[in-house]
C-alpha cells in the first residue's frame, strides 16, 4: 500500500503542476486563458443594442508532448477554460448560441511550447 500512496502523491504533484501551468494565479492570466478572451473580443458579432454574439466552441491545438502530458487530465483542464470563457462573457455582457466547449487537440505542426487556438459558433440544436 505504501507503494500506491506514493503513486498518488506522485500524481497529485503532477497534475498540480501541469494545472499551474494552465490557472492563472490570483490576479494573473495565463496565455491560454487570456488567448480564448481575445479570441471573443476579436470575433464578437453585434446582433443589436443589447446583444453581442461570441464563439462558443473552442479547439486548442498543442505540440504532441503537451498534448500527451494532457491527455488524462484533459477534461478537468477544458471544463476549467471553459469556465474562464463563460466568466469573461459574463462580464462583457456577451451571448452564446449553444453551450461553451473547449476541446484539446494535437497539432504536429505546432512548434514546442506554442499552440494555436480556434473559435467558431456552433448553435444549439434542439
Amino acid at each position: 500500500m505504501r507503494s500506491l500512496s506514493g503513486l498518488e502523491r506522485a500524481m497529485e504533484h503532477w497534475i498540480d503542476a501541469v494545472w499551474k501551468a494552465l490557472v492563472p494565479p490570483a490576479g494573473r492570466q495565463t496565455e491560454v486563458v487570456g488567448t480564448l478572451r481575445r479570441e471573443c473580443d476579436d470575433r464578437a458579432l453585434i446582433l443589436d443594442r443589447r446583444r453581442t454574439l461570441v464563439p462558443n466552441a473552442f479547439v486548442i491545438e498543442l505540440p504532441p508532448a503537451s498534448h500527451d502530458r494532457l491527455t488524462e487530465d484533459s477534461a478537468r483542464v477544458a471544463g476549467h477554460l471553459a469556465a474562464e470563457v463563460r466568466r469573461h462573457a459574463a462580464e462583457q455582457g456577451y451571448t452564446f448560441a449553444g453551450p461553451v466547449t473547449v476541446r484539446l487537440a494535437q497539432a504536429d505542426d505546432a512548434g514546442v511550447g506554442r499552440f494555436r487556438v480556434r473559435s467558431r459558433v456552433v448553435p444549439l440544436r434542439g
